[in-house]
């Protein structure tokens, strides 16, 4: 089975686009109120055994805070995994309501300038670097020089993907390779019970060899909360959501997008909570294009 991970997403930056974020945030967020929160969430983490945390160059100051807090907790590199990812970067400089939150910028010139600020700041615990959502229209798996760079860095090395074409690229990516060796060794997906429809392609990738990561398991928030939508979940949606994920046979870890200590410790619960029937919440899936293009419009508070 696989285990919880923390991705700092939500906790990095004063705006995302979680259901309910800002008013999970609440009025103060300025960078001290939300490296405080950030730290508080890792703390609740930690002491329920979550040994994984997700951060990416575009989450605001996630991998600062991240950094700050595994040194003054005095963390070391052999008791945690570090994934973070190069591909955006965060443009919003904590202006409320920013019409562009972030860019997209997948060139060789963008990992040469990302991949010396992460490690400065995660170096010693980062243990998996990734291609921010990786989309075969980006063309960042036939980049040569991205390739390469990619295989110099010293470290294993991922994608992440987004969009109805996850798994077209993920089974792009598989057959990835430089010098003859394969690329690749870890893929962070969106899957839930929403949006499953990478299911397939993520079994490859288990088969491979490679660590697969599930993102967004509560859909941004969409299978967190009470309503029509989540009644087949029960009285704890975002934790039989998380249940299932974590019962995917190709799944390593998965990710909470938790940002308070409260949703922390409900998130922890999965870990321990039965696998709900797949057959009995088939049903909640929607068309991947449908899912990708309601996402997509779901507002950053």
């Amino acid at each position: 089975m696989a285990v919880l991970g923390l991705g700092l997403a939500a906790l990095g930056r004063p705006e995302y686009l979680t259901v309910g974020h800002g008013g999970s945030l609440g009025a103060d967020r300025s960078v001290g109120a939300l490296r405080a929160r950030c730290e508080q969430v890792c703390d609740a983490a930690w002491a329920g055994g979550i040994r994984w945390f997700d951060a990416a160059r575009s989450y605001g100051l996630a991998e600062r805070f991240l950094s700050g807090w595994l040194t003054g907790r005095g963390v070391t590199a052999d008791r945690v995994t570090v994934s973070s990812k190069w591909g955006y970067a965060y443009t919003a400089d904590w202006q409320a309501n920013a019409e562009v939150q972030e860019v997209k910028d997948h060139s060789a010139a963008a990992l040469g300038r990302q991949w010396p600020q992460s490690k400065a700041l995660l170096g010693p615990w980062l243990r998996l670097y990734q291609i921010h959502s990786a989309t075969l229209e980006s063309g960042v798996l036939d980049d040569k020089g991205v390739l390469r760079g990619l295989a110099a860095l010293g470290v294993p090395v991922g994608l992440s993907l987004s969009g109805p074409g996850q798994a077209d690229t993920l089974r792009r990516a598989l057959t990835v390779e430089v010098d003859g060796a394969p690329l690749f060794s870890a893929v962070q997906a969106t899957w839930n019970l929403l949006e499953p429809s990478a299911d397939a392609a993520l079994g490859e990738a288990k088969a491979a060899g490679w660590t697969v990561i599930v993102k967004e398991p509560l859909a941004n928030g969409l299978l967190a909360g009470r309503g029509p939508a989540t009644r087949a979940l029960g009285e704890r949606p975002d934790v039989t959501a998380l249940a299932a994920a974590l019962a995917r046979p190709w799944a390593d870890v998965v990710l909470s997008g938790a940002t308070t200590v409260r949703q922390m410790h409900s998130n922890l619960a999965a870990a321990t909570a039965p696998a709900p029937d797949p057959d009995r919440l088939a049903a909640l899936a929607v068309d991947p294009e449908t899912y990708w293009s309601r996402r997509s419009a779901l507002p950053w508070t």
